[in-house]
């Protein structure tokens, strides 16, 4: 028969094991709440630590691409189904991501270009724009579970 032990003093002292700033970074991004804003950050690509720098010290979407080296192009509408045809080089577009807003019934597409611009709508941008400053304030908290 096994017999549970207590944990002893020395156990129970034992610092937690930390969490790096990737991790936490990752981990705060890949709430569900925070599943549109990963959405476009994964088809940007690039290096995490460059992205973190970018959130921490700027307040929009905009100043946000453009630290990653993006342009942002705004336009009054772009019809989702048009740009699934031009996907690919030749068309210019490396990705459609739309969001579907069910409280509008609404959908905001962006566009991640091949020539290094984001082709988006001014309400996408204030979508974005709210999901930034929500997540640089969950990043930023100590717990980084605040909300």
């Amino acid at each position: 028969m096994l017999k549970k032990t207590a944990p002893t003093a020395a156990s129970a002292s034992l610092p937690a094991t930390r969490e790096t700033d990737q991790q936490r970074f990752e981990r705060i991004l890949s709430l569900a709440e925070f599943k549109p804003l990963k959405a476009v950050l994964d088809q940007l690509g690039g290096d995490a630590t460059l992205m973190q720098g970018a959130i921490i010290t700027t307040n929009s979407y905009p100043l946000f691409l453009g630290k990653l080296g993006f342009r942002v192009i705004v336009v009054n509408q772009i019809h989702e189904q048009d740009c699934y045809a031009r996907l690919g080089p030749k068309g210019g577009i490396r990705a459609v991501l739309p969001l579907h807003d069910t409280a509008t019934y609404s959908t905001m597409v962006t566009l991640v270009n091949y020539d290094g611009s984001v082709t988006t709508t001014a309400k996408a941008v204030d979508y974005y724009d709210h999901q930034l400053a929500d997540f640089k304030t969950r990043l930023m908290s100590k717990s980084g579970n605040a909300g």
